[in-house]
């Protein structure tokens, strides 16, 4: 059995990677998630958990929303702690600016978690959501606030599109790389 650990930032992170795994893993791959209370948890202790993790046939994935800092710079800081802790081999992905990017960048699977008509994806606020600084309060304000994080993640998760043609590159760049890493497996 192949472990494929997640060191994740917040809880909607792990809802959503639940729903999306079940669509990308292949059985004999199992996941585990170690989520955090928050980027600063994250980081303080990322290196002791990798360090400590003894399940052999293990990869790990590191996310972490970018919010107002640096993307490169976070990346760079989250690799170099992966590296210390023994695995270099880590994936590391920054959700930017933060995970509602994801789905603001598939606004159909927004419409279909919700029930709702929602402007279209090309319209210029959506072409590029990563670089929307507020997108949890635009996705809140487009879902008429029924979006909540926890349950938002889970509904809308279901829904997203897994081909590359969701207009969040971070979420691409995310379901590329595990995709790699099982490539990497077989």
């Amino acid at each position: 059995m192949k472990t494929l650990v997640f060191l994740l930032e917040e809880k909607s992170a792990e809802e959503m990677l639940k729903v999306v795994l079940t669509r990308l893993l292949p059985s004999g791959i199992s996941p585990v998630f170690i989520t955090f209370e928050g980027k600063s948890d994250l980081e303080s202790n990322l290196e002791r958990r990798i360090r400590l993790w003894r399940t052999p046939d293990s990869q790990f994935v590191v996310m972490r929303d970018q919010d107002s800092a640096e993307c490169r710079e976070v990346k760079k800081q989250l690799v170099r702690k992966c590296g210390t802790a023994g695995r270099s081999d880590a994936l590391v992905r920054i959700a930017c600016h933060e995970l509602e990017s994801f789905y603001l960048g598939d606004l159909a699977a927004v419409e279909q978690a919700y029930g709702i008509h929602l402007p279209s994806q090309r319209s210029k606020k959506y072409r590029a959501p990563d670089a929307l600084a507020n997108a949890a309060d635009e996705l809140k304000r487009i879902t008429n606030y029924e979006y909540q994080k926890i349950d938002g993640s889970r509904r809308i998760a279901e829904h997203l599109r897994l081909d590359g043609s969701n207009r969040s590159a971070s979420f691409n760049m995310l379901v590329s790389g595990i995709r790699r890493i099982l490539d990497n497996w077989n």
